[in-house]
């Protein structure tokens, strides 16, 4: 137990002499001394506001200014000449200092504020962002706990009939929503088109085979189609292919058709070309292949370095784009029915369709507009269908006359025809605007204003007239660096996007970074059936796991550039988010592949797709907006759209990394955070999906 303090009464610093026979007798001092004490006493008081503060920096160790002398009287703080009054001056001096330091520091920082470089600011700004994002996210994870551990469970799995839906394409809904005429088959995304669910695989799903062998065989039970589907496609592409027991095998050549080499190499010799290998001389490196069948022409193409998109209605069996994208391909769903498609004008430089199913004819010829749009001036557009065939609408009066029109029409739209085969036909689009304002008043569809002449549109509805007319990057396929120099662009040519070349230099820089990390880190695990050191070259095919890489931020493309300089065999969906800056032109024009995309809605794909999801600065450009979802939302996507045992690369600000790491155990996720360098304030998350197979009923 402590003791207690002694309490003492009286004036601080006062001894008490018990020896001595002085003693304070307030009755026997003078009128007059105790006066003045009391005047003494009032004006001590009035310098203690100002005593108070400075003592808290400098105590004062000496006696109290009641201090007794040596006689025990106390002493007159303010006799002159004393050494009291001495310290009172002394004191008094530090106090008038401190006063002045305190104005010369204020009058500094004032200036300095005034003068601060636009670096300063910038940084400044960073730890703003850098503050609100923390805030974000605390008021994130406030609102989680609020809802009780309920909330912090795993996600459950989705029923039997989720493993091949897609949100977002509901036929049966449409149609008892109001939509008809093709309609149906559009997008409709609304607010209860989310899963909250993980999807499974079917019941006897395998991995896929890796390429090349993976590009020409898979398995029956990963796809949805049955076997009769597959003997009565009436695609030519669809029908190259054979089911064997439990694979599906697609053959280049077969009984019923020359094959795809031949069709390709008719193709090239069309344009005057000896075989589809001078494709890229010709200009020519993306292609988007309309009805696709199962992407057999993409994939013949893609030896060649030719990169072909597929695209093609949602159908809930037999899918084109399932089976395209199940042997590794480019395909997404995209339908011509009402909508403009998500890709700027003047994206491609070819346009396929070989009995697409699509009526050019119908709808007062809107379709062929929407393909003359995302045609880059001087592209093809090829069409292989019956209508086509000379013999074959001599003998049909109504079959001639949906060719006359289309033939005519495309006349109208400064197509040139080229050539004409048995039942294919090839069109070149111009290279020169004025073909436009040459034509025939009231001839064809006129140029659209600049206020409908959207650049990269939406799903906005298919316009009545002639896009891209207005854009400043027209430029003629046949006068652009061939491939692969079209990937760096010159000073020149980035200026049309707002660019500087040090900006991509930068990107590109860091993708090169960022890519030997990555296969450093990941290459041990992909390549564990074939031993592989890291920084080691990969080995050869059929080892290469990787297909593709569904980059969601693609920013300039330096991701995509990145991997194919290192020599990797994928190919990359580069993904702009509408909530960011606008590069898809670019990416487009460097060669490559990639799609607008709000990431707040379901990407327009079937589940397990992809074997790489690559998200780098995702988190923090969807924080800053004003969501409509959730980062929970968000990776329930990512994990429907990734395949079992896909990886997942997350690289963004700390505070964001480890709020996402937290949500990774309710996915199911295996995952690891990785310091990227000591200095920086940045993280990586690998993440890799587990393969959780259904049990069969």
């Amino acid at each position: 137990m402590s003791r207690p303090l002694p309490l003492h009464r009286g004036v601080s610093g006062m001894r008490n002499l018990s020896n001595s026979n002085v003693f304070w007798d307030s009755e026997v001092k003078d009128k007059t001394e105790k006066e003045d004490l009391d005047r003494n006493r009032a004006s001590d008081q009035s310098y203690l506001p100002l005593r108070f503060p400075f003592r808290l920096l400098c105590p004062d160790n000496s006696p109290s200014k009641y201090g007794v002398t040596e006689n025990g009287f106390a002493s007159d703080p303010f006799s002159v000449g004393s050494p009291r009054s001495r310290h009172k001056l002394t004191v008094l001096f530090l106090k008038l200092s401190l006063v002045v330091i305190v104005i010369l520091a204020l009058t500094g920082s004032f200036w300095w504020t005034l003068s601060i470089s636009t670096l300063s600011r910038g940084h400044i700004f960073h730890g703003y962002r850098r503050l609100q994002e923390q805030l974000v996210l605390d008021l994130w994870d406030i609102g989680e706990l609020s809802l009780g551990a309920s909330r912090m469970k795993e996600i459950d799995f989705c029923p039997e009939e989720s493993e091949n839906h897609i949100p977002c394409f509901n036929i049966s809904e449409n149609l008892a929503l109001g939509y008809s005429d093709g309609s149906e088959y559009d997008r409709q995304c609304g607010q209860g088109s989310r899963q909250s669910c993980l999807v499974l695989p079917p019941v006897n799903y395998k991995i896929p085979l890796r390429w090349p062998t993976g590009r020409d065989v898979i398995w029956v039970a990963n796809v949805k189609i049955t076997g009769q589907e597959v003997f009565t496609s009436g695609s030519l592409t669809k029908r190259m292919m054979m089911l064997e027991e439990e694979q599906i095998s697609f053959r280049s050549a077969s009984l019923m058709f020359d094959g795809v080499e031949d069709y390709s190499h008719q193709i090239a010799e069309m344009i005057g070309l000896r075989n589809e290998s001078n494709f890229i001389q010709a200009g020519v490196r993306t292609i988007l292949d309309i009805g696709c069948g199962y992407g057999s022409f993409g994939a013949h193409l893609f030896s060649k370095q030719l990169l072909t998109m597929c695209i093609a209605n949602y159908e809930s069996s037999g899918s084109q784009v399932q089976l395209t994208l199940e042997r590794g391909l480019p395909a997404m769903i995209g339908s011509f029915n009402s909508k403009q498609l998500p890709y700027p004008s003047l994206s491609f430089d070819m346009l396929h369709c070989a009995r697409c199913g699509i009526d050019w004819d119908e709808k007062d010829g809107i379709f062929l507009i929407e393909v003359d749009r995302v045609l880059k001036p001087g592209g093809y557009f090829v069409w292989t269908s019956p209508l086509t065939n000379v013999q074959s609408f001599l003998r049909n009066k109504e079959k001639q006359k949906r060719w006359n029109f289309v033939r005519d029409f495309a006349e109208n739209l400064c197509w040139e025809l080229l050539s004409q085969q048995e039942e294919t036909v090839l069109w070149k689009k111009t290279s020169k605007k004025n073909c436009y304002n040459s034509r025939k008043p009231g001839s064809g569809p006129p140029i659209c204003s600049k206020g409908q002449d959207v650049e990269s549109p939406y799903y906005r509805p298919l316009q009545n007239c002639i896009g891209g007319a207005h854009s400043r990057r027209w430029f003629p396929i046949e006068e652009r660096p061939t491939w692969p120099s079209r990937s760096n662009l010159n000073k020149n040519e980035l200026a049309l996007y707002g660019l500087h070349s040090e900006e991509l230099n930068e990107d590109t820089a860091n993708s090169r970074t960022a890519v030997r990390n990555y296969w450093s880190l990941l290459s041990p695990l992909i390549f564990s059936d074939h031993p592989k050191r890291p920084g080691d070259e990969d080995p050869s095919p059929p080892y290469n796991m990787l297909r593709n890489v569904l980059d969601m931020n693609a920013r300039y493309g330096g991701l995509n550039a990145a991997l194919l300089e290192a020599g990797k065999s994928v190919w990359v969906m580069n993904v702009v988010p509408t909530s960011g800056p606008n590069y898809l032109p670019l990416i487009l024009d460097r060669g490559y592949v990639g799609v607008l995309h709000d990431w707040c809605e379901a990407f327009p794909t079937y589940p397990r797709t992809y074997d790489m999801v690559h998200a780098d600065g995702l988190l923090s450009l969807e924080t800053s907006q004003h969501r409509r979802c959730t980062m929970l939302d968000l990776f329930s996507e990512i994990d429907r759209l990734l395949r079992p045992e896909g990886w997942i690369l997350i690289r963004d600000a700390a505070p964001l990394v480890e709020s996402a790491r937290a949500l990774t155990t309710r996915l199911k996720w295996d995952a690891r955070i990785i310091e990227i360098e000591s200095n920086s304030d940045e993280r990586l998350l690998i993440c890799q999906k587990p393969f959780f197979k259904k049990q069969a009923m």
